[in-house]
């Protein structure tokens, strides 16, 4: 995808994975199509779906998403995603993050969220999601606001989880 290094993807408990990140602004532009390869070649090296810019130390709102359906690459970059309709129906399904590599849970979210965004050219869209895609832009956006999917869990699970993913990446630096 590009010849650059990989950005790498940050760790729980990185703050920047907290934090709230800014609308992408017109002078941003050129940052953004510059970043937006390398966050696709990132993701798909973890390997992932979905990444968001906070991820990569860019607070930025700024989303790449590739279900890759039928293993082909059909990547979304969404520039200032918002969730504009959701459904009242719930679906729960296991999620993962490659924030919080190896660790999964599973979440509840409406079950089809509509969300508004811009592409790379600065044209308006709409993407209507269900299933995979509908918990995937929804996991996505919640980056962009600091928020992570293990705050969808209880406290003591989140607890438990944290716990785990701190332990395996002390067992892995030990390595």
């Amino acid at each position: 995808m590009t010849d650059t290094p990989n950005l790498p993807i940050l760790l729980v408990p990185d703050p920047r994975l907290r934090a709230k990140a800014k609308p992408v602004a017109e002078a941003d532009a050129d940052r953004v199509r510059a970043l937006a390869p390398r966050m696709l070649a990132a993701m798909y090296a973890a390997p992932g779906i979905g990444l968001a810019a906070p991820q990569v130390g860019e607070l930025l709102r700024l989303v790449v998403i590739d279900l890759q359906k039928d293993e082909q690459q059909d990547p979304i970059v969404l520039v200032n995603p918002e969730i504009v309709a959701a459904s009242k129906e719930l679906a729960t399904r296991e999620e993962g993050c490659l924030s919080l590599p190896g660790q999964y849970a599973e979440v509840t979210r409406p079950a089809v969220v509509k969300v508004r965004y811009r592409d790379l050219t600065g044209a308006r869209h709409e993407i209507e999601g269900e299933g995979l895609m509908a918990a995937c832009l929804q996991h996505e956006i919640d980056h962009l606001d600091g928020v992570l999917f293990v705050d969808y869990l209880s406290a003591l699970k989140r607890n438990m989880l944290l716990r785990k993913l701190a332990k395996e990446l002390k067992a892995k630096q030990r390595d």
